[in-house]
């Protein structure tokens, strides 16, 4: 069976059993995908009040989050998903996320919220994308799912390549920049190695050479 909320295509995946005699307590096992938040912050009073919601209407089981993003409630009846939904948008705030064929939510790393690696405003950009292909991840409209992810930097730790279809990824685009002085003050040890975290060690004459510029993977130096 297909089931849904009115005007959506997508958020809710489908569960019953085949043999609803045997297992009465889950012939409907419905589950419902909630759109998670740029770099997946929640409050604790957004969390209770979701959790609520959930104990009302369905099982009270959840996952965060499911294998391609958003917040994954598993378990309710057909008849209690647009009651939950109603409160979910106009109580919340809140929408349900990509399911079946469509644009699945998409999702970032925390950027430039927390994180000094980040080139790009990675929690702007997805919250913009998001708004912006709404119609994508509610309607079905491709064959088979579609996934955007967006890293701030290399390092990749929202795991764009593995689990999307377009990864933006930010890289640093200008020459590498030398603060030629305070290398100087750090080799005459001006500046303790490691932020002090190696005092009170002999470690010999520090050998710029050896320790940095033959060190650098990509020879930049």
């Amino acid at each position: 069976g297909i089931v849904g909320v009115f005007g959506y295509g997508g958020g809710i995946v489908e569960r019953y059993a085949d043999v609803p005699e045997l297992f009465p307590g889950v012939e409907h096992f419905h589950t419902i995908r909630v759109a998670q938040p740029a770099s997946k912050y929640y409050t604790s009073a957004n969390l209770r009040q979701l959790m609520a919601l959930w104990e009302k209407y369905g099982s009270g089981m959840t996952n965060f989050h499911g294998s391609t993003g958003d917040i994954i409630l598993l378990g309710t009846r057909t008849e209690n998903l647009e009651p939950f939904f109603w409160d979910l948008t106009h109580d919340m705030g809140q929408d349900l996320g990509g399911s079946g064929s469509n644009l699945r939510t998409p999702a970032n790393c925390i950027g430039e919220s927390r994180c000094e690696w980040s080139c790009y405003d990675t929690e702007d950009v997805c919250h913009s994308l998001t708004l912006h292909y709404q119609d994508e991840i509610h309607r079905p409209a491709f064959p088979y799912k579609f996934k955007f992810k967006f890293s701030g930097c290399p390092n990749d730790c929202v795991a764009s390549i593995a689990r999307s279809d377009i990864s933006v990824i930010g890289t640093w685009r200008d020459a590498i920049r030398i603060d030629q002085a305070a290398v100087k003050e750090y080799v005459a040890g001006n500046y303790p190695a490691n932020g002090g975290a190696h005092s009170g060690r002999d470690w010999g004459k520090f050998d710029l050479t050896k320790e940095v510029i033959n060190l650098c993977p990509t020879q930049c130096m």
